[in-house]
This record gives C-alpha cells, structure tokens and sequence, in this order.
C-alpha cells in the first residue's frame, strides 16, 4: 500500500509503497477514504518526538493521526464493527511505519468510532484529533454552565471546536483571534471576541474582572494567558511541551490527547446534525502530499488539509 513517510534528517514528506498489516487482536483494519495533515505531522517531519524523547531515534516515522473510512478487516476478539461499517478514528501512537496518511490503517478497535449516516468522510476526518483535542481539555478544565473561558488561537481547528462544545455547555467563552475571525468565532458560540495582540491579560479583565476562570490554550500563548486566569482557576496547554508554571494557585494541565472511539463518534453525531462546525480547508490527493505540507508550513489556514487516496 502507498503510505506518507519522514525519513530522519529529511524536511521532506515521501509517499512509498509499505507493506500492509494485518489487524492483531482487539484491532481493526480500514480503507482509508480521507485523512487529515495536522500541525502535529509537521512536528515530527521536524524530529519533535525524538528531540523531545517521545520516542527513541528511527530511520522512518508514518503520518497522519486522524482517519475516516470503512472497516475492511475485523481483527480476533472485535465485537461492534463489522466489514463495511464507516467509522473515524485516531491513531495516537507515534512509534509506527505508517499513519493514518495511507491508503490502509490499522487501529486499536476502542480508538474507532461509528461515522454517521450522510456524513462526509471527506470532513468527518477532521474531528478526531482536533475534536478530541479540544473535548479533553474541557474535561480537564471541569466548568460549568455560567463559568468563563478564555479560548486563545480560537479561529484555529482545535480552538474552534472549543468554542463551540464549551458555549454548547453553557460556559461563556472569551475568543481570541485575529481581527478577521471576528465573524467566524462568535457564529460558533463566543460571547465575547478579543483581537490578538499585546496586553492580553488587561483587556480581557476589563471584560472579566478579576479574570476568567479557565483558559484553553490552544495558540501556546503560555503566560500571557495565564495572567489572564483569577486565582485558583484552571489552565489548560494544548502543547504540554509549552506548559507554564502553576502561579497563583492556578491548576496547569498539559493536554496529551488520546484516542477514543465513543468519543469520536459523539463528535461525529453532533457534526452531523449540524451542531459542531467542520472546516475543510483543500482537499489533496495522497499522491501529492508534499504539496500540502508546503501548505501548511506557510500558515493562514482555516480548515484541515485532507489527503484522499
């Protein structure tokens, strides 16, 4: 099967035939309709997870993390998921030849979920890792209805969606993004739109005095939003690498997203019934991969590449 590789010490993306795998016990092995190039794949082209002993030094590393398509093989033990069935899911490890960005993939069966009806693969691939992503740390962040949130980088995938799941919860969010997000943000659930710039913590107690109760960090602002949060609220690092220090009494959470089948499918549900908004940005052919790495390493976008066999 053709599948997106990064070679150690290569800045560039490679699509090489690999041999397939087998689904083990407890796994699941899915054609692959469409999947999703994240920031996170750029980071291991860079050698992230090495550089940061994730894992131990190799020669290829697969990507892609998220997934939609049909269930072509069931695995020993699977109850649940039969061949045909649609589902999205996410691969969470790092350690592996060949990611999600493939013609083939093969997951653990509870990282699947069933993809709804009507749903467009195409846009349902965007969920799992962001979706996940920004569910987590509104787990983490334990708010409730009436509490504030300050969610930075709010335009983006992961911000996006959590806007929209925590207005969804009754919580009022603080957006911040640039000044041409403004529409988009508040079309998903914010109550509140702050422009990115300098002496972001003062301008957003002038909206919340005293300060918000929690902030979802998904731009790695880091300290200046945390010098946004009251005292002995919650901070949540969608880069846990990026984690500031617990000031104030604040409880700091590095977010490491993992996979989560039941989950998915709820976000999928939901996308479904057009109440979480998914953003395709272009759609690549897998073939042509490196073109949507060059892409995403010059920013701007609004949406998920999604690669397509």
């Amino acid at each position: 099967m053709r599948a997106v590789i990064a070679r150690a010490g290569s800045p560039v993306v490679e699509v090489v035939d690999t041999p397939d795998r087998e689904p083990g016990p407890g796994q699941l092995r899915i054609r692959v309709a469409a999947a999703t190039v994240n920031p996170v794949d750029a980071m291991v082209l860079d050698g992230a997870p090495v550089r940061f002993a994730l894992v131990s030094a190799r020669e290829v590393f697969g990507l892609g993390w998220d997934v939609a398509g049909e269930v072509v093989e069931v695995g020993p033990g699977v109850g649940g998921f039969a061949v045909g069935d649609a589902v999205l899911g996410l691969r969470d490890r790092l350690d592996v030849r060949a990611g999600a960005l493939a013609e083939f993939v093969v997951l653990d069966a509870d990282a699947v979920g069933a993809l709804p009806a009507g749903l467009d693969p195409t846009a349902a691939a965007t969920i799992p890792l962001n979706g996940l992503t920004a569910w987590q740390g509104l787990d983490l962040l334990g708010l409730s209805a009436g509490d504030t949130l300050l969610v930075t980088g709010a335009a983006g995938a992961v911000g996006g969606f959590a806007v929209e799941l925590a207005a969804a919860r009754g919580v009022r969010v603080l957006a911040v993004a640039g000044a041409a997000d403004e529409d988009f943000v508040r079309a998903v659930g914010a109550a509140w739109f702050v422009p990115r710039g300098p002496e972001l913590a003062d301008r957003v107690r002038e909206i919340v005095p005293g300060g918000v109760d929690a902030v979802l960090d998904a731009a790695m602002l880091g300290p200046d939003a945390l010098d946004a949060v009251r005292g002995g609220g919650a901070f949540v690092a969608v880069n846990a690498g990026a984690a500031p220090p617990a000031l104030r009494g604040i409880r700091v959470h590095p977010l490491w997203v993992r996979a989560d089948g039941a989950r998915s499918a709820e976000l999928a549900a939901l996308a479904a019934e057009g109440a979480l908004t998914l953003r395709v940005a272009e759609v690549v052919a897998l073939a042509d991969a490196a073109r949507a790495f060059t892409r995403l390493a010059q920013g701007g976008l609004r949406g998920r590449l999604v690669l397509v066999p």
